[in-house]
């Protein structure tokens, strides 16, 4: 039985993308990429169009790529609310998201949604570099998260 995981931000774009696919490649370097399943999902619609998401945005894709980690084929999607079911784990960038993926699932009673930082022991967001630009930060407090999501998991 796999560990399901769902990285949740805003457009699914930028932040989420690379947790789902940071996640993936740290997941893979221990020699455990057969015991996940891991995703990413956008608590709006606003990076979809006509049933099609949009790809991971540019200086997102190049940071992973400055790092030898490849995005290829990722497309935007909207959260839904059978993911709670379907996924352990509902890990949102932001205070933000978790109001709206608790809106869209309904409720949280298995307690599987958190926000990224929460695993490292801190309050604080994931910066959206849409916004701040930085998408080097935004890499750096994404590791440091899933260090902490995967000591946590005793999988360090």
């Amino acid at each position: 039985m796999s560990i399901r995981v769902l990285f949740i931000c805003h457009g699914n774009i930028c932040r989420s993308p690379m947790a789902e696919f940071i996640c993936k490649a740290m997941v893979a370097e221990r020699g455990l990429a057969e015991r996940f399943e891991i995703a990413s999902a956008a608590t709006s619609d606003e990076e979809i169009w006509n049933g099609v998401g949009n790809p991971v945005y540019g200086p997102a894709k190049r940071k992973l790529a400055s790092v030898g980690i490849s995005c290829e084929g990722k497309r935007a999607r909207q959260l839904t609310k059978r993911d709670y079911a379907e996924y352990d784990y509902l890990i949102c960038m932001d205070a933000m998201n978790v109001r709206n993926t608790l809106r869209i699932v309904g409720s949280d009673p298995e307690g599987k949604v958190s926000r990224l930082l929460a695993w490292c022991g801190e309050e604080g967001s994931i910066a959206d570099p849409w916004y701040t630009g930085d998408f080097d930060t935004t890499y750096t407090d994404i590791v440091r998260g899933l260090t902490g999501f995967l000591a946590a998991l005793s999988m360090e």
